[in-house]
C-alpha cells in the first residue's frame, strides 16, 4: 500500500463514526421519511400506498397553511434581525476600549444558556402579571425621572467627550467608562431635581396588563406581513439568544481584514460609511453568507420555544412547521398521522434547500 493510500484510509477510519451517524440517522431517516409522505400509516398498521394524497390534504388543511406562513415570517424576520444585531454587536465590539473583554463576555452570555430555561424565564416575564408588564406600568409611573435621566446622561456624555478629545484623547461616543460616569452624574441631578419637586412620578396611572402570550391578535393589525403577538415574542426571544453566536463570527472576520485597507482608505480621504460600505461589508461577504445560511436553517426548524411555551398560548399563534410535524406524530389522545408528518417534513426540508440556493445565489453575484 503506497503511502497516499495509507493517508487516505487513516481519514476515513477517523471519519467512519462520523460516517455511520449520518447515514444510519439522516440517509436512512430521510428516506423513510420520503417514504411514509406517500403512504397511510398510525404506527399500529402497517403503512399503505396512498401516493400524493398527504401533500394534497396538507396543501388545503388551514392548520399547516398557518404553520407555512409562521415559519416564512418567523425565518425571515428573525434572520435579518440576528444578521443585522450581530454585526452591529461585532462592529462595537471590535473598538480598542476600555473593558472591551468583560463586554464581549457579557454580550455572549445568552447564547450558551440552555434555550429551555431562557424560555421558561421567558414566559415568566411576558405573564399578564409578570415582570415585562409591571416594568411597563413602572415606567409610566416614573416617566418624568426617566427623560430626565436620559437628558441628563446623554447632555453629560457629550460634554465629557468633548473635554476628552479637547485634551488629545481618541474617545469614542460610547466610551464605556465616559458612559458610567455620565450616568452616574445624570442619576445624581435627577435626585436632585425630584427633590426640589422640579420633575415628579405619576401615581395614578394604570397598570398595564398587556397578554403578551394567551393572544390572537395581530401586531399591527393586519394578516400580512404582520404576525401574532406571541409569535413576535418569540422573534425577539430568538434574536436575543442566537445574535452573540454570529456575532462571534462577523468579529472574527472583522479581525482578518487588513488593516492597510482601511489606512489607504483614510489616506485617500475616505468617510467611516465609505470605508464600511467599500470595505468592511465585501470583505465580510463570505461570513454573511454563513451568517444568513445558519440563520434561516435555524429559523425554520425551530421548535423548542413553541414546545416549551405549550399551552401558554394558542397554538395557532405560534405553531411552525417543525412543531407541526411533531404535533401529528405525537396528537394526545388522537390517531397519529404519520402520512402527513412526514409530507409536513419533506415540504419543510425542500423549503429549506430552496431558500438556501437562492441566498446562495444571490451572495455570489
Amino acid at each position: 500500500m503506497t503511502e497516499k493510500a495509507q493517508e487516505a484510509l487513516t481519514a476515513y477510519v477517523f471519519l467512519l463514526p462520523y460516517l455511520f451517524t449520518l447515514v444510519i440517522f439522516f440517509v436512512y431517516g430521510f428516506m423513510r421519511t420520503f417514504y411514509f409522505s406517500f403512504t397511510e400509516y398510525n404506527l399500529f398498521e402497517a403503512p399503505s400506498w396512498v401516493g400524493l394524497r398527504n401533500y394534497a390534504a396538507i396543501m388545503t388543511e388551514p392548520r399547516f397553511l398557518t404553520a407555512l406562513r409562521n415559519s416564512i415570517t418567523f425565518s425571515v424576520v428573525v434572520t435579518t434581525a440576528q444578521t443585522v444585531l450581530s454585526l452591529a454587536l461585532a462592529l462595537a465590539l471590535n473598538q480598542r476600549l476600555r473593558g472591551i473583554t468583560f463586554f464581549r463576555a457579557a454580550y455572549y452570555t445568552p447564547s450558551v444558556m440552555s434555550s429551555v430555561v431562557i424560555t421558561l424565564m421567558f414566559m415568566w416575564l411576558f405573564q399578564r402579571t409578570g415582570a415585562m408588564n409591571y416594568l411597563l406600568t413602572q415606567v409610566l409611573v416614573f416617566r418624568e425621572l426617566i427623560m430626565a435621566f436620559l437628558l441628563g446622561t446623554a447632555v453629560l456624555q457629550g460634554a465629557l467627550v468633548w473635554w476628552e478629545r479637547r485634551h488629545g484623547f481618541a474617545a469614542a461616543w460610547w466610551e464605556p467608562s465616559l458612559l458610567v460616569t455620565a450616568m452616574m452624574l445624570s442619576a445624581a441631578a435627577t435626585v436632585v431635581l425630584r427633590t426640589t419637586g422640579v420633575v415628579a412620578a405619576d401615581l395614578e396611572v394604570n397598570p398595564v396588563a398587556t397578554p403578551w402570550l394567551n393572544t390572537r391578535r395581530y401586531f399591527p393589525d393586519w394578516r400580512f406581513p404582520s404576525a401574532p403577538i406571541p409569535l413576535e415574542a418569540l422573534m425577539i426571544l430568538n434574536t436575543w439568544t442566537t445574535a452573540p453566536t454570529f456575532m462571534l463570527l462577523y468579529l472574527a472576520g472583522l479581525q482578518d481584514i487588513p488593516r492597510d485597507l482601511y489606512e489607504a482608505a483614510w489616506v485617500d480621504g475616505a468617510s467611516a460609511w465609505q470605508q464600511f460600505r467599500h470595505i468592511t461589508l465585501p470583505q465580510l461577504r463570505h461570513v454573511t453568507f454563513l451568517v444568513v445560511t445558519l440563520g434561516l436553517i435555524g429559523t425554520l426548524q425551530m421548535f423548542d420555544q413553541v414546545a416549551v411555551i405549550g399551552d401558554q398560548a394558542p397554538l395557532d399563534s405560534i405553531i411552525t412547521l417543525a412543531y407541526y410535524v411533531y404535533h401529528n406524530v405525537f396528537p394526545g389522545g388522537a390517531i397519529p398521522r404519520i402520512g402527513q408528518a412526514a409530507a409536513a417534513a419533506v415540504t419543510l426540508a425542500v423549503l429549506t434547500l430552496a431558500v438556501v440556493l437562492v441566498q446562495r445565489r444571490v451572495v455570489e453575484r
